[in-house]
């Protein structure tokens, strides 16, 4: 892949794993340094030793995205030791309280929003002047179908994530003639360490293994999804990786599904 993003610099949110971290493989590969950000320092410095990656190239901070004071300190320290940021991939979030709506409280709908919708607002205020800097920069939000098809059962999740998609919409219209592009991207069901937490509640609660809650869950719950299986987290980092860069240049305000066709609609 011929992203043209050598020299650049990316940071990339929940990157300890899953869809981040490959992410940040294929940016490495592309002559890219990244900064890995995620909660706890010993684990994505942990992740930043299995990408192997060239000297200087690759830093890894920890940071709370959903507290403005965490993040002004990561900015501080990615200023300090590589300079400011052109692209930004926010994939930090979480699947937050489940259950129909009569059964989450205030708490669990707070704590939702709370991360995985202003953690992406404080993320993107916190950064945004790096990514207006140079006439280039590149901003990619981790949403879900979730956004777009809502499901009875993590309202709270969906919610969020629909209001990822419209600030990435927002975004995308007030910067774009700065050179900051915005886009999203949709996942389904990918092979993360959030979806096996979600296959291992599902299994205890139905007594039946892990693959078997995993099949039922295809079967039940995302029933268009044609290939029947889980999606591997370097098939969203791929188009992740395309927004990043230089080829993306006439893609602007843009929902990317890669849900193997969950979402029913066109």
């Amino acid at each position: 892949m011929e992203l043209g993003i050598e020299g650049k610099t990316a940071l990339i949110t929940g990157g300890d794993s899953g869809i981040g971290w490959h992410t940040a493989r294929l940016l490495l590969a592309e002559g890219a340094t990244v900064v890995l950000s995620d909660l706890d320092q010993a684990t994505v410095e942990e992740a930043a030793q299995r990408l192997d990656a060239p000297e200087g190239r690759l830093v890894a901070f920890a940071a709370d995205v959903t507290k403005l004071d965490s993040l002004a300190a990561l900015k501080q320290r990615i200023e300090e030791s590589v300079g400011e940021i052109d692209i930004l991939v926010h994939c930090a979030g979480i699947t937050g309280s489940q259950g129909y709506f009569h059964e989450i409280d205030d708490a669990g709908w707070v704590h939702t929003i709370e991360v995985d919708l202003f953690g992406a607002v404080r993320t993107v205020q916190t950064f945004l002047p790096h990514l207006r800097n140079g006439g280039w920069g590149r901003l990619i939000l981790l949403a879900s179908e979730d956004g777009v098809q809502p499901y009875d059962d993590e309202i709270p999740y969906c919610s969020a994530k629909a209001g990822v998609l419209a600030l990435m919409k927002g975004l995308s219209r007030t910067y774009a003639k700065e050179g900051l592009l915005s886009n999203a991207v949709s996942p389904a069901f990918i092979h993360t360490p959030m979806t096996d937490a979600m296959m291992v509640k599902r299994s205890a609660a139905e007594g039946v293994s892990f693959d078997e809650a995993v099949d039922s869950f295809l079967t039940e719950k995302r029933p268009f999804m044609a290939q029947h299986r889980r999606g591997r987290p370097e098939e969203a980092a791929n188009v992740i990786a395309f927004l990043c860069g230089t080829g993306s240049s006439f893609v602007n305000g843009a929902n990317y599904r890669v849900d193997d066709g969950a979402v029913a609609s066109i």
